[in-house]
């Protein structure tokens, strides 16, 4: 059947008609377990009650006023981050590329601010990925994204994952901060190093530059803690959240430090949609669960559930499976055999995987699977490595 969409996704096949906790259905009933969670945005599963619930109160109620007017909902969810986190201001987007370039242009604007108009150069880490407009691509300088899009670097430098020299050399005169994820997604589910992400924190102090996390993927609860770098043990002066803040419901969030946030002043930047109260009503329906720290325990506990159970599978199947990465249930899953095989042979035994970096797959199930739900994981994943072994 032809389809009216553009072909930037190429043409899937699998649709599905429902979904429901952990499950998604096909219009002929087919179930599927779900361990791509929308590229880890459902973080509650499919039809939440509890965001149900709230959408529905909120869509009754008032849904869109633009940012010339305060309303309730959004700031609600806006003190809770900035009391749950490091941060003192929060700015509302759409989305995960959004938050980011608001990074981005606080950086630059900060140094402006205090008379450095030079200091606009940002650098990134190599197999990064910070999202799909102009400026995101620029940062990550992967071929695939910046070919007949690019043009010049338009004011970042990349260096080598993980290479502490090679930042130290690139910082210059012209640079406005670092960016990074504390946890690769699509290069390969890749945690920083602790000592690294300490060291990149000083070279930032020592140089007056700023900075910024993208928890985009990593962030709201994923690890088993609200924000991955609270695991890590450093703290950015800026963070650019969303995926699991909505729940499935499109919202993104740039969270900045004071001293960061008080440039931005009236006219500076803005979003006609972001921060509209059906989307932070959502937000805060998931706030209601991420934010007890009893549930972010229990991520840890089923993360734990989950890698055992890997543990042995890789012990199994070494010719499909070579070692399981990340942290809580943000899990890479590095491959002996084709990743695409395996995507393919997860698909076949109605598993549900996101392809990734570095030959790997990345395992995204809604943080509150339960323990049966894991083990039944668990036995797909080994009759999809029967199948490939």
């Amino acid at each position: 059947m032809s389809s009216a969409l553009m072909a930037n996704y190429g043409h899937p096949e699998l649709q599905f008609e429902h979904g429901q906790g952990v499950y998604l259905y096909t219009a002929d009933q087919q179930r599927y377990l779900d361990f791509t969670a929308g590229i880890a945005v459902n973080c509650l599963g499919h039809c939440h009650p509890h965001l149900v619930k709230a959408i529905r109160e909120q869509s009754e109620r008032l849904w869109h006023t633009s940012n010339l007017f305060s309303n309730i909902p959004t700031e609600r969810l806006a003190q809770r981050l900035v009391d749950l986190s490091f941060a003192d201001r929060v700015f509302f987007a759409n989305s995960g590329t959004e938050a980011v370039e608001c990074g981005f242009k606080m950086m630059r604007r900060y140094h402006y601010h205090h008379g450095r108009k030079q200091r606009v150069r940002i650098i990134s880490l190599t197999q990064s990925f910070h999202g799909r407009t102009l400026a995101p691509i620029a940062a990550c300088l992967n071929p695939l994204h910046t070919e007949g899009f690019l043009v010049g670097d338009s004011g970042f430098d990349q260096v080598p994952f993980g290479d502490l020299q090679a930042l130290r050399a690139a910082i210059t005169e012209q640079t406005a901060g670092v960016i990074l994820e504390p946890v690769q997604g699509e290069g390969g589910i890749r945690a920083v190093a602790v000592d690294y992400l300490k060291a990149v924190r000083q070279l930032c102090d020592e140089h007056g530059i700023l900075l910024m996390f993208d928890e985009v993927q990593s962030g709201m609860g994923r690890t088993g803690h609200l924000f991955a770098h609270e695991a890590l043990g450093v703290t950015p002066d800026l963070l650019a959240s969303a995926k699991g803040l909505g729940g499935g419901f499109p919202i993104g969030a740039c969270l900045s430090i004071e001293k960061v946030a008080e440039v931005m002043t009236a006219g500076t930047h803005g979003s006609t949609f972001g921060g509209n109260p059906l989307a932070t009503a959502v937000g805060n329906a998931v706030m209601d669960y991420i934010s007890d720290p009893a549930f972010l325990q229990t991520v840890q506990q089923r993360s734990a559930r989950l890698r055992a159970g890997l543990d042995v599978l890789i012990q199994q199947y070494p010719t499909v499976l070579a070692e399981h990465t990340g942290l809580g249930l943000m899990v890479g899953l590095r491959c002996t055999c084709s990743n695409a095989d395996l995507i393919k042979a997860f698909m076949q035994v109605k598993l549900l995987a996101v392809k990734a970096g570095g030959n790997s797959i990345r395992l995204l199930p809604p943080l509150n699977i339960s323990e049966s739900e894991i083990d039944e994981a668990l036995a797909l994943i080994k009759a999809a490595c029967d199948s490939l072994s």
